[in-house]
């Protein structure tokens, strides 16, 4: 059991988790799974001092970027165990949002003063101003559905695609749909950090293609057809706003499975 210094302030769990926006059900749970160790008074009574609530910190900037809490038990064992570390990975992703809304800003203000003017917006403005502007949650099955099912028909034999489903069948599909979740979010949490041929890219890399494999069994033809079908996806620009995944973050985990080939990891 760890005894409070008698020098420094420490905050009850109702305190730590009123402060930090977050229920007392919360910093249990990040207990539980070994994220936080709150300090103990001789009475056994929970206490959060400066050392936790820094790991908390490092625990919600994490979850913030939609890593999942097993994920950042991971990381925070690892390469960001310094709060330094997951600030300067918080620092970016920050960054990279203030970037899109000065530009979704400028776009506004633009489309404003040409309207006040007795100007109409074209439908290249109207669409560019939707794509940058407009904030999307993660797209329902359904939404997935109609988005790729034209295009899995466009490059998948109808004998593919029923193969296709009669695979599936054996798949736990909300364990797929959370597991490519979960994989996404890092990919995006490790491209603010900005290094393709890191150790965690790499294996980040590894565990999509791995991924993938589920699908494609590993035949390189189904694989690439599955990338275009993603690629005619990301160039529609109905579908793209609505998508889970960017260009950007393909080509991130592009250069890092690259990264892992180079090293002889793939």
């Amino acid at each position: 059991m760890t005894l409070m210094s008698t020098t420094d302030r420490y905050l009850s769990p109702q305190d730590c988790a009123r402060r930090l926006g977050v229920s007392v059900k919360a910093l249990r749970l990040y207990e539980r799974h070994g994220l936080v160790s709150p300090l103990r008074s001789e009475a056994g009574w929970r206490a959060y001092g400066p050392e936790q609530m820094a790991r908390l910190h490092q625990v919600l900037a994490l979850k913030r970027l939609g890593l999942p809490l097993a994920r950042i038990a991971e990381l925070l064992s690892g390469r960001l165990a310094g709060l330094g570390d997951v600030l300067a990975v918080q620092e970016q992703a920050l960054a990279q949002e203030s970037a899109r809304l000065s530009g979704a800003l400028a776009l506004i203000r633009t489309a404003r003063a040409k309207l006040a003017a007795g100007g109409t917006l074209s439908i290249d403005d109207l669409t560019q101003l939707t794509k940058e502007t407009t904030m999307t949650s993660k797209p329902t099955d359904e939404v997935m559905k109609q988005i790729f099912d034209p295009l899995s028909a466009k490059h998948f034999t109808p004998e593919e695609m029923r193969a296709f489903s009669a695979k599936a069948e054996n798949y736990d599909q909300a364990a797929v749909t959370a597991a490519w979740d979960s994989l996404i979010a890092e990919a995006k949490a490790l491209m603010a950090k900005g290094d393709p041929a890191s150790p965690e890219a790499m294996d980040l890399a590894r565990r999509w293609k791995a991924q993938v494999d589920l699908f494609t069994g590993g035949d390189p033809g189904v694989e690439t057809k599955v990338r275009a079908i993603w690629q005619d996806a990301m160039a529609d620009p109905k579908a793209a706003p609505r998508l889970p995944l960017n260009p950007e973050v393909f080509a991130f985990v592009g250069k890092a499975f690259a990264a892992l080939k180079a090293a002889g990891g793939a």
